[in-house]
């Protein structure tokens, strides 16, 4: 019998090698930093006290409703705008003192990616190498590798202004990756991709995601579960939420707990309510027990007494858990409460 208090089921994420490892030891110390970032718009708050950090290793998915804030805190991350309160630092550097040290930092891939359309692909990654300080062979070196990883060399030629939705974003990912930031800020990756380029990306930045620190921006759910391993929801300018996906889908659950009986139907027993798990809300009978769904605030429980109980009507407990929530039902729990404290 186990208790289980939050999903433990293992990131599906590729194990494969990446194909040009960073150099050096991963760093330990938070790559960014963000504290009480506060910034309005006349009398609209678009950020309200927002605090965070992401290390190396982290992918974060950042998720909230349009119009939630989420646009304006990577733009304050990324020194695109200055907070009206708050602080950001990444890599140590904070991004109001040492700006250039900060963009040096960062692989930025915005949501909507200025090219220069009478440019080619490949001019155009020459060009934002010269622009990051990169020149010579390291310059090449690094175009080469970002237009190999991401499957660019028939279009090296190619003017940007002629590519597909889904080629443009991959020219703006192989630059966000171009000078081997420490940190990628990717608002909507994987937009305007097929299933199987949206498969190859998710690769990449899983492997990329072992030396850096990565924030995952987007509106597909599918996509933050898929490869985060952590995600931040923002709301009304506010944090609400924030921890990994398992620890998300049991605080969305509101106390609530399921239990697992086999050898006996419990339906209409009057030790039901004596078991210190609250109201039952639902039953699933299957082939070789029943689970039971109840809701409340029963907080940790007695686990001795409720196997007690159940074999004193045939039973025997099997396992008693919090409710395996899926990512769309917690964000939806989560963005239409009010009130909800991070």
């Amino acid at each position: 019998m186990t208790v289980d208090s939050a999903s433990s089921t293992p990131s599906s994420r590729t194990e494969a090698e990446p194909l040009r490892p960073s150099p050096g030891p991963v760093p330990t110390e938070p790559l960014i930093v963000a504290e009480g970032l506060r910034k309005a718009y006349g009398p609209t708050v678009a950020v309200d006290n927002v605090s965070f950090e992401v290390r190396a290793g982290e992918i974060l998915g950042f998720l909230g409703p349009n119009g939630a804030g989420k646009s304006t805190t990577i733009k304050i991350v990324t020194g695109s705008i200055a907070p009206a309160a708050g602080r950001v630092t990444v890599c140590g550097h904070d991004v109001s003192v040492a700006p250039l040290e900060v963009k040096r930092s960062i692989g930025y891939l915005p949501e909507a990616l200025p090219l220069y359309p009478e440019m080619q692909v490949i001019e155009y990654l020459q060009f934002i190498a010269a622009s990051r300080g990169l020149s010579g062979a390291r310059a090449r070196d690094r175009i080469d590798e970002s237009i190999e990883l991401l499957d660019l060399q028939r279009m090296r030629k190619r003017p940007t202004g002629s590519l597909s939705k889904g080629y443009r974003q991959r020219v703006g990912l192989a630059q966000a990756i171009l000078h081997d930031p420490p940190v990628l800020i990717l608002d909507e990756p994987t937009n305007g991709l097929d299933p199987h380029q949206i498969i190859e990306i998710r690769s990449l930045i899983s492997r990329l995601s072992r030396s850096k620190a990565i924030v995952f921006s987007t509106h597909i759910l599918q996509e933050i579960s898929a490869i985060c391993t952590r995600i931040m929801i923002i709301r009304d300018g506010r944090l609400i939420a924030d921890g990994s996906p398992e620890e998300l889908s049991q605080r969305a659950g509101d106390g609530a707990w399921e239990l697992v009986v086999r050898g006996a139907d419990l339906s209409g027993a009057p030790v039901l309510p004596e078991l210190g798990l609250g109201r039952m809300v639902g039953r699933e009978e299957w082939a070789d027990g029943f689970l039971y769904r109840f809701s409340g605030d029963a907080g940790t429980p007695d686990v001795a007494t409720i196997a007690t109980k159940v074999a004193s009507c045939g039973g025997r407990v099997e396992e008693i858990r919090r409710p395996r929530r899926s990512l769309e039902e917690v964000y939806l729990t989560l963005t239409e409460r009010r009130g909800v404290a991070s």
